[in-house]
């Protein structure tokens, strides 16, 4: 072997192994990097607070319980709620649940309280459920059966509030922008609720008449929070909701948007159950 030869092959070896040593730190680096953020989640005393929305809405209105619950130490995430079906909109929520590692308290405003309903149900993860203003059906019962003004009276959410637009799949409904503060968020300025009209999140009507199934709730600890002026989820099937599921129960002077105005006390509740389940 000429010296030119050997020279070129010693250079060779000398560069594979330079390549080698970048890729064995960058793989050390990498596990590195994930072992460290599961250090941090096994770590953490704290259970993640997911957090549902309900129809009209989305999920920026948690902003103020997030950042209050943020500041506090709590991971939180902020699901986008499909509002399509109440089985499939569930399981949905329940995949996300099913992805976090470590205790959960599942959170839930308006229609989103029969969504953690069912998505709870044998999630061995959620450890408490937190009902906002929100439905709480049982086995067998439907979300619209509780708009009944005779029986639960005071909401003003009418048929004729609504604005109905069919779609390929079925019919979606938003709240009549001329009604939504009056409805929604009677306690908000009316400047930001002309934004939250203007981008209110449609529910697909189906939902109101399909049938819930077997309650995490009754397997579940829960909190319950009444809007006491609320105008679209009777204030009388709030408190009846409550004490069927013998929840922790407070009630704030709020309209329906209760979570949005009364951001503290919402996120105060939400900690008392995530304290709760240590």
């Amino acid at each position: 072997m000429n010296l030119k030869s050997s020279k070129r092959r010693a250079l060779a070896i000398a560069a594979g192994l330079a390549v080698s040593a970048t890729l064995a730190l960058g793989v050390a680096g990498t596990a590195q990097a994930a072992t460290g953020r599961h250090q941090v989640q096994d770590s953490s005393t704290k259970p993640t607070v997911v957090l549902v929305h309900g129809a009209f809405a989305d999920s920026s209105g948690w902003g103020g319980a997030i950042t209050q619950l943020e500041h506090d130490g709590y991971p939180v995430i902020a699901v986008a709620n499909p509002l399509r079906g109440l089985a499939s909109d569930s399981a949905y929520v329940r995949s996300v649940v099913d992805s976090i590692h470590g205790p959960v308290v599942l959170v839930g405003h308006s229609y989103g309280g029969g969504v953690i309903t069912n998505a709870a149900t044998g999630a061995p993860n959620v450890k408490a459920l937190v009902y906002v203003a929100a439905f709480a059906p049982d086995l067998g019962e439907t979300v619209g059966q509780f708009n009944d003004p005779a029986k639960y009276p005071g909401s003003e959410l009418k048929p004729e509030s609504l604005v109905l637009r069919p779609y390929p799949g079925g019919v979606d409904a938003t709240i009549d922008p001329a009604s939504f503060r009056a409805i929604f968020a009677a306690d908000l300025p009316e400047r930001q609720t002309r934004i939250m009209a203007a981008s209110q999140r449609p529910a697909n009507v189906a939902v109101l008449e399909e049938k819930s199934g077997e309650p995490a709730w009754k397997t579940i600890p829960s909190w319950y929070q009444i809007s006491a002026q609320d105008h679209a989820l009777s204030p009388v099937a709030q408190r009846f909701f409550a004490k069927r599921m013998e929840a922790h129960t407070t009630t704030i002077n709020a309209s329906h948007a209760g979570y949005i105005s009364h951001p503290i006390e919402t996120a105060n509740v939400i900690e008392s159950a995530a304290r709760a389940t240590r």
